[in-house]
């Protein structure tokens, strides 16, 4: 299921910023894009979102910038300094230029300063954890929301499906008769004299072939087991997946005994219905 959340934080040791979001997927893929500092806590996060999410490609990141303080929170490492002095030295000799090296530039420079701050990860940690628990609820809560629509919108089209499978059930002895009648006329037409009960015999197998009353009592169970699991509270998406699939051999099943062309358009429209239903069906968890 569609899902997005963000949350931030500004605090003593920096901001911290989450961002999740999530796209359709037949089962549960987690992704985390984490600072390296922030790796060792990737199973716990894993933990968390497995409890609360069951299914979709989820990404979560984390962005933190550490609070740039006062000048006097940071420190020159001498040693890299003067390495990078002499790099600089040695490549301005073999260019032969005595342009001076921009202080920006050099304390930019990887290694050259050091923040008092850099060593204690704990705090930062927790705070990062805590975030990401706000903003698991409110990607959770986003879910839930999207998850009512497209309760919905499937309920619509069941209602829309049965209505049709109505139409269907009035529509099939019309259809038997029709069927009987054109062959009494074609034998007139011949001038074949048949017998009643061979004529009665024709009919019945007919009946047979044309009867698909199992199909639509079939079709009206699967409606009612649809409803009864979308009013479940717990993970329902395969269940529907399957029930769908259902749906989809019952309505082919119908197509394929239709002799009529009104129930044939019948059978095509809860085929597109149902396809459309599969694809929201995905986004279930």
């Amino acid at each position: 299921m569609t899902g997005y959340a963000r949350a931030e934080q500004q605090g003593p040791s920096g901001r911290l910023s989450w961002e999740l979001r999530s796209v359709n997927h037949r089962y549960l893929e987690l992704q985390f894009k984490l600072p390296e500092e922030f790796r060792p806590m990737e199973n716990e996060l894993r933990q968390l979102a497995t409890q609360r999410v069951a299914r979709g490609k989820v990404e979560a990141g984390l962005r933190y910038s550490r609070d740039s303080g006062s000048p006097e929170g940071l420190q020159i490492d001498p040693d890299r300094l003067a390495a990078v002095l002499a790099a600089v030295e040695r490549v301005s000799g073999q260019l032969r230029t005595s342009t001076a090296p921009d202080p920006i530039k050099v304390l930019a420079w990887p290694g050259v300063v050091r923040s008092e701050n850099t060593q204690d990860i704990a705090a930062p940690l927790a705070d990062a954890m805590l975030l990401f628990q706000t903003a698991l609820d409110d990607f959770t809560a986003t879910r839930a929301r999207e998850g009512e629509r497209t309760r919905t919108y499937l309920l619509e089209r069941l209602d829309a499906m049965a209505q049709i499978v109505e139409k269907v059930r009035i529509r099939a002895p019309q259809v038997r008769e029709v069927w009987l009648e054109r062959l009494r006329l074609k034998l007139n037409e011949l001038g074949v004299d048949i017998d009643p009960a061979r004529l009665a015999q024709e009919a019945a197998m007919a009946a047979q072939r044309l009867d698909v009353d199992e199909e639509l009592s079939r079709l009206d169970s699967h409606f009612a087991e649809v409803r009864d699991t979308l009013a479940r509270d717990e993970a329902i998406g395969r269940r529907l997946d399957f029930l769908m699939q259902e749906l989809n051999r019952e309505a082919n099943t119908l197509s394929s005994k239709s002799q009529d062309a009104e129930m044939t358009r019948s059978a095509v429209e809860m085929k597109v219905m149902i396809e459309q239903m599969r694809e929201q069906v995905q986004n279930i968890e």
